[in-house]
């Protein structure tokens, strides 16, 4: 494999470029040194799909072995995806010993420029425990660029297309759940039916969950996971001497909620999978803006051994959303009711509102064009 450093970079590596025959560009990659945040990272960017491999907060030690850290984000980036291990050993078995030379020629390094520009727009993404960062190369990986002769492409599928045709088989195997997920309303059918591969981090699921409904992720949020109704001891009594199942962990999305303590454990939902709790835990809920309050029952339906796509699918679902900041389902109510008379004094102002917050119908097609590009 050739790695094609700006000469930025080989000054940091401290190596003199190697001479290197054209080869395989699908094992050929261009590397730039970046500062962000106060810290050096490098995007590197594959020379025949320009996916995007991102690393950050390097230290001296690491320049030392920046070949063994570059491998292993390629690594840790595809394991995002869902590409199974398999092709992924095949593909970092194939790639030989890695040789840095210099930059190809200056369409490579413009391109390469546009994928590190890209990184500085999604600060959000950055994780400052780790020197590997997947979510920002499947962010950029995910952005149309251009793809020579007035053609654009997107850079993710085609490192799909690429290395299904180098493995010569389907590079997805993973578990996924059925799951429905049903908006807790007294007066209103909402709900989704969504495959979802195992894994997704709850993190990502919070993302899934914000794009099959609609909302607009401007609140704060947590997921309860439920245990298994094996006995007395797995549930808890409510009012009118109603049993229910005990949640087993609350995952929360802000390290803030540690504060504020209850009696079931917490976790940072950021780098859980779902494999963890899914399939030995069937029921678990969403709850998105503490204010509103909108909680979602999510019931795992079944388990599918061999999904062959990285993203989720919605396959069904009823009923529109509420629009964000509504005021719970009692505004929704009111806001339902002003739209359905035409003569009500509010309406042409609570139409105009409902616009602005992406009030819409449910419409599976656009929501699956959504899930995808997650």
């Amino acid at each position: 494999m050739h790695i094609r450093c700006t000469k930025k970079l080989l000054v940091e590596l401290k190596v003199e470029p190697e001479s290197v025959s054209e080869d395989n560009p699908l094992f050929s990659w261009h590397a730039n040194l970046i500062m962000v945040n106060r810290r050096k990272a490098i995007v590197l960017m594959n020379d025949h799909n320009r996916y995007a491999v991102v690393l950050y907060g390097l230290k001296a030690k690491d320049f030392n072995r920046f070949t063994e850290i570059a491998l292993q984000g390629i690594r840790e980036t595809f394991q995002a995806e869902g590409i199974s291990d398999k092709v992924i050993d095949r593909y970092l078995l194939h790639t030989g010993e890695v040789s840095m030379a210099k930059t190809k020629d200056r369409t490579s390094v413009a391109r390469m420029n546009k994928a590190c520009d890209n990184a500085y727009f999604f600060d959000e993404l950055w994780d400052n425990d780790s020197i590997f960062q997947p979510a920002m190369g499947l962010r950029i990986s995910r952005l149309l660029a251009g793809g020579g002769n007035k053609s654009y492409i997107y850079p993710n599928e085609e490192m799909y297309k690429d290395l299904a045709l180098f493995a010569g088989q389907s590079i997805f195997e993973a578990k996924a759940a059925v799951l429905k997920v049903t908006l807790r309303l007294e007066n209103r059918q909402v709900w989704r039916r969504l495959v979802v591969p195992l894994n997704k981090t709850f993190n990502q699921l919070h993302q899934i969950l914000q794009a099959a409904f609609g909302w607009q992720d401007y609140h704060l949020h947590n997921f309860y996971v439920y245990g298994q109704a094996v006995n007395s001891e797995n549930y808890i009594t409510e009012g009118h001497n109603e049993q229910v199942l005990k949640p087993i962990v609350n995952l929360v999305c802000d390290e803030e909620a540690f504060s504020y303590p209850g009696e079931v454990n917490m976790k940072l939902e950021k780098d859980v999978k779902l494999l963890e709790y899914i399939p030995a835990s069937k029921k678990l809920t969403y709850n998105y803006d503490f204010g509103d309050d909108w909680n979602h029952d999510i019931e795992v339906e079944s388990i599918l051994e061999n999904y062959d796509f990285n993203y989720p699918v919605c396959l069904e679902g009823e009923g529109n959303t509420p629009p964000e900041d509504v005021g719970g389902e009692y505004g929704y109510e009111q806001f339902l009711k002003i739209l359905a008379d035409p003569d009500h004094s509010e309406y042409e102002h609570m139409v105009n509102w409902g616009r602005m917050q992406r009030y819409q119908d449910f419409v599976i097609n656009y929501i699956n064009i959504g899930l995808k590009g997650l």
